[in-house]
């Protein structure tokens, strides 16, 4: 498929042929859903800890002898039937992560860049480079180009310029082409790629 190319001063700067296998599929709700859960699920803290009753700071005596006294048989104030004893399996720390094939990974960024292309989201750019790294500059671009909310992938490294510039402005994320993800697409209404975006993304999704 054919698209067009612009500047960020919105001049037109040619076109470029777009691999249809990579962003000419018909997007399936589920493998982007899968892959999402499998991204989140993996940077999900899982620090959560409560005390058990061998945690507790209460002392480990009988608290009353078994028998004779009429009430229910006891051990120590830690047990979890008390106030403050210890909770009975609580969460402890752990891993929230879960495995998801390397090829089914590839299919759901596939599947994320095509989503784009199809609900006309997805905008080129020559490059993204700025003189200045200065915010007010890029943000009156932004304007002009009517992204508010946008991510921008390009090549192998991003600009220290353009990413500086970047840095301030609410709405805008910058990823080299390596830190492409389904998650960080989806989440943003306009995607744009660099032609250099383009070409290491064709190289790493064949």
């Amino acid at each position: 498929m054919k698209t067009d190319v612009i500047k960020l001063d919105a001049d037109k700067a040619g076109s470029i042929d777009l691999d249809d296998a990579i962003f000419g599929l018909e997007p399936r709700a589920d493998i982007l859903h899968r892959v999402v859960r499998y991204q989140l699920a993996k940077r999900q803290q899982g620090t959560h800890k409560v005390k058990t009753r061998s945690e507790t700071s209460y002392s480990t005596k009988k608290i009353y002898r078994q028998k004779g006294t009429g009430g229910a048989r006891h051990g120590d104030r830690n047990a979890p039937i008390f106030r403050k004893g210890g909770v009975y399996k609580g969460p402890t720390p752990r891993s929230h992560a879960h495995d998801l094939p390397k090829k089914f990974r590839k299919l759901g960024l596939r599947h994320a860049l095509s989503a784009k292309a199809t609900a006309g989201e997805l905008i080129v750019i020559e490059n993204a480079e700025v003189a200045e790294g200065k915010t007010k500059a890029l943000a009156t671009a932004m304007k002009a180009l009517g992204w508010k909310r946008a991510l921008v992938i390009d090549g192998p490294e991003v600009n220290e310029n353009f990413a500086r510039a970047a840095r301030n402005i609410e709405g805008l994320d910058v990823l080299p082409s390596q830190g492409a993800n389904v998650y960080d697409i989806l989440r943003r209404d306009t995607l744009v790629l660099t032609k250099a975006a383009v070409e290491a993304l064709e190289a790493r999704l064949k």
